[in-house]
C-alpha cells in the first residue's frame, strides 16, 4: 500500500502549493467562450505559465502550453501503456474568485481550507491541480518507484463548458484517463449528466405604452417571464437530487421589444432530455398564442453521459477501485450531477471517471477543501500509477 502523504512533509508540500494556486486569478468567462473566445479568459495564461515551469523543473519531458491554453507534461515510466491525468485551472465565473485570501481552521485531526466569505476558494479545481503537481513531484524526486508513463494536461475553461474544445489529442498517447474534478473523500464517479443549453428569443412589439392597447403591445419582457413560470416546480435543480434531471434557468434579461433566457437542461438519460426538450417547446408554444410575439428555442449539446463508454472498458474503473483500496479509501459511488473534462474526452475515444479531491460546497463563497482527503487523492493518485496496476 502507497501511503505517501500521510507524512506530515509531503502534507505540508501539498497545502503549500494549494494556497499558492488559488490566491491566482484564473476566473474564466461564461459569456465570452459561448461567443467562441478561448481561452475566454488571458488570465488562465497566468496559471498555466506557473505550472509550466514548475514542470520542467519536475524534469518532464514535452512539457509545453498550448496557444489555447492547455499545460501538457509527460513524465516516461516502465513498459506500460501510459495514463493520462487532467485537472482544469479555471474557476466559475457565477462568484468571484479575485483576490483569494484562503484561511485554515483546525478540526480535529485535519486541516480545513475555505476562503474569507468574500470570494469562492478554488479548491474546483486547483485541489486537483494541486494533487497531480504534488504526485509527480513525489515521482520525479524518487526515481526507485516503478510507475507507468504518465501524461498531465491542465486545461482551461471547464466551468464554462468548453474544456475540451481545444484539446490537444495530437499529443495525447494515453488510451484512457482520469480527471481530478470530483468531490468529498471516497466518491468515485463514472457516470454524469447528459447535458444541452437552451438560449430563448423573445420578439415583442414595442410601442407607447399610453396607447399600448390600441396600438397592439407585445411585452417580451413579460413574456419571458411567464415562459419561465411554466416551469415545474418539481424540475427545477433546487428540488431535484441523485439522479433526478432539471431545467435550470441561468440568465434572463429584456425589454418589451426583445427578451431573452438561457437554460441549462440536464438528465442522465437522452429520452428525459428529449422530454425537457419538449416541454420547452410546448410552454413556447402556448406563449407565443396568449401573447402574439415570437419565441425562438435554440438547443445544443454540451456533453453526454460518459457511462456507457465506460461500461465497456471495466478495466479502467477497475483500475481506479485498486487505487483506492490501495489508498486505504473507502469507494462511494454516486453519479456526477453535473460534467467534467472527462465526460467531453471520453466521448472522443479516451474513457476518463473522476477522482475526488476533497473539496465541498463548489461554486459558493462557503467553499472548503480537506488537506487529509487532498492528501488521500494524491495517494489514489500513486496507486492508478504504480507499475502493475493494469
Amino acid at each position: 500500500m502507497n501511503y505517501v502523504f500521510n507524512n506530515d512533509e509531503y502534507k505540508n508540500k501539498l497545502l503549500e502549493r494549494f494556497l499558492r494556486y488559488v490566491k491566482i486569478w484564473t476566473e474564466s468567462d461564461g459569456e465570452a467562450a459561448d461567443n467562441g473566445v478561448f481561452p475566454s479568459t488571458q488570465r488562465q495564461f497566468d496559471l498555466a505559465r506557473i505550472l509550466e515551469s514548475e514542470l520542467n523543473a519536475f524534469g518532464l519531458q514535452e512539457v509545453q502550453v498550448t496557444d489555447d491554453c492547455y499545460v501538457y507534461g509527460y513524465l516516461p515510466g516502465n513498459d506500460e501503456p501510459p495514463i493520462l491525468l487532467l485537472a482544469h485551472m479555471d474557476t466559475v465565473d457565477e462568484v468571484t474568485g479575485k483576490d483569494v485570501q484562503p484561511v485554515l481552521t483546525e478540526e480535529g485531526e485535519d486541516t480545513i481550507i475555505h476562503s474569507d466569505g468574500t470570494t469562492l476558494l478554488g479548491g474546483d479545481d486547483k485541489a486537483g491541480v494541486s494533487a497531480i503537481m504534488e504526485c509527480l513531484e513525489y515521482l520525479t524526486a524518487h526515481p526507485e518507484f516503478p510507475h507507468c508513463p504518465i501524461e498531465v494536461i491542465f486545461s482551461p475553461d471547464e466551468e464554462t463548458g468548453h474544456g475540451m474544445d481545444k484539446v490537444p489529442l495530437n499529443l495525447i498517447k494515453s488510451k484512457y484517463a482520469y480527471t481530478v474534478d470530483g468531490g468529498a473523500e471516497g466518491e468515485l464517479e463514472s457516470e454524469c449528466f447528459n447535458a444541452w443549453s437552451c438560449q430563448a428569443e423573445f420578439t415583442g412589439k414595442a410601442c407607447h405604452t399610453g396607447d399600448a392597447k390600441a396600438l397592439g403591445m407585445i411585452n417580451a419582457a413579460l413574456m419571458a417571464g411567464d415562459f419561465v413560470s411554466k416551469l415545474p416546480h418539481d424540475k427545477l435543480p433546487e428540488t431535484t437530487e441523485d439522479h433526478e434531471g432539471f431545467i435550470a434557468l441561468m440568465e434572463i434579461n429584456g425589454t418589451i421589444e426583445k427578451a431573452s433566457a438561457q437554460f441549462l437542461l440536464r438528465a442522465f438519460n437522452i429520452e428525459e432530455i428529449e422530454a425537457e426538450k419538449r416541454l420547452l417547446d410546448r410552454n413556447a408554444n402556448e406563449i407565443m398564442k396568449k401573447y402574439g410575439g415570437m419565441v425562438e428555442l435554440t438547443f445544443k449539446q454540451q456533453y453526454l453521459n460518459m457511462k456507457d463508454t465506460l461500461d465497456k472498458h471495466p478495466q479502467v474503473v477497475q483500475r481506479l477501485e485498486n487505487a483506492y483500496k490501495e489508498a486505504g479509501v473507502h469507494i462511494i459511488r454516486k453519479p456526477i450531477r453535473g460534467g467534467t473534462d472527462g465526460s467531453r474526452l471520453t466521448e472522443m475515444g479516451i474513457p476518463t471517471p473522476n477522482i475526488f479531491t476533497g473539496g465541498h460546497e463548489f461554486h459558493s463563497r462557503n467553499e472548503w477543501v480537506s488537506l487529509n482527503s487532498m492528501c488521500k487523492a494524491a495517494d489514489v493518485l500513486i496507486n492508478i500509477v504504480a507499475l502493475g496496476g493494469c
